[in-house]
């Protein structure tokens, strides 16, 4: 297997560790979220034990309004942070 798709299989089986925990399996809840956020992302969201800043990320990722966040929502967290900490993204 490639580093590329190594590193697909990673998001796919971290997504799925932390959705399978309660309630659709195919989403992460608000909890969810804030335990992937502190076990996964411990150094870039230090501000993830904050409850307020978890219910804002939320909001901005939950695209589609359902309250979850969907592996396509993930996905886009996972962008925009690979682009925010390593500063490769155009500033707009």
């Amino acid at each position: 297997m490639s580093q590329l798709e190594t590193a697909m299989a990673i998001l796919l089986s971290t997504f799925d560790k932390y959705a399978r925990v309660e309630g659709n399996k195919g989403t992460l809840s608000k909890a969810e979220l804030k335990t992937m956020l502190e076990k996964e992302l411990p150094s870039l969201l230090k501000g993830a034990k904050n409850q307020d800043e978890v219910d804002k990320l939320m909001k901005a990722l939950d695209h589609n309004g359902d309250s979850e966040v969907d592996f396509s929502e993930f996905i886009i967290l996972v962008a925009a942070m690979t682009c925010a900490c390593h500063d490769r993204c155009p500033k707009k």
